[in-house]
C-alpha cells in the first residue's frame, strides 16, 4: 500500500502542476476514484491514504526547499525547470521522504526508482532518478551512508 501511495502521490503532484488543481480537489479525486478503482479490467492498488496525503501536502508546502535540494543534485545544464514534469513530481514526493520522514534513504531511493520504472519502462530515466536521489539523500541524511 505504501508503494501504491508513492505512485499516486507522483501522479497527483503531476496533475496539480499540469491542471492547476488544488490539493483538496486532487486528493479527493484520488482517494474517491483511483484508490482500488478498476480501469480496463485491471484493479488499481489500494493506497495508504495517510501517507498519500503527507506526501502531497508536504511536497506542496515544502516545494521551494525540495526544489532547491533537487537543483543542487542536477547537472548545471539541467535545471529543474527543464526536467520532465513527471520527474519533477517524483523528485518532490521523494524529497518529502528524504527530508523529514522516517523512511531510510536507501528504501526511499529504491521505491522511487521503481516509480520511475513504472512511468518510463525501458528508458534511462530510472538510472537518472537513482543518481539524483542518491545525491539528494547524501545531502539530506549523510549519516545514513557511513
Amino acid at each position: 500500500m505504501k508503494s501504491a501511495s508513492r505512485l499516486y502521490a507522483v501522479q497527483a503532484l503531476f496533475q496539480m502542476e499540469h491542471s492547476n488543481q488544488s490539493i483538496e480537489s486532487v486528493t479527493r479525486e484520488f482517494e474517491n476514484h483511483r484508490f482500488g478503482a478498476i480501469y480496463e479490467g485491471n484493479e488499481m492498488a489500494e493506497g495508504d491514504v495517510a501517507l498519500f496525503r503527507i506526501l502531497v501536502e508536504t511536497a506542496v508546502n515544502e516545494q521551494s526547499k525540495i526544489d532547491q535540494m533537487t537543483d543542487r543534485a542536477l547537472v548545471a545544464k539541467w535545471p529543474l525547470a527543464r526536467i520532465d514534469p513527471t520527474l519533477r513530481a517524483l523528485f518532490r514526493a521523494a524529497g518529502v521522504e528524504l527530508l523529514g520522514r522516517d523512511t531510510p534513504p536507501r528504501v526511499a531511493i529504491t521505491e522511487y526508482v521503481d516509480v520511475a520504472k513504472a512511468f518510463f519502462d525501458g528508458g534511462e530515466e530510472p538510472k537518472f532518478v537513482n543518481a539524483v536521489l542518491d545525491h539528494m539523500a547524501r545531502q539530506a541524511k549523510p549519516d545514513s551512508f557511513n
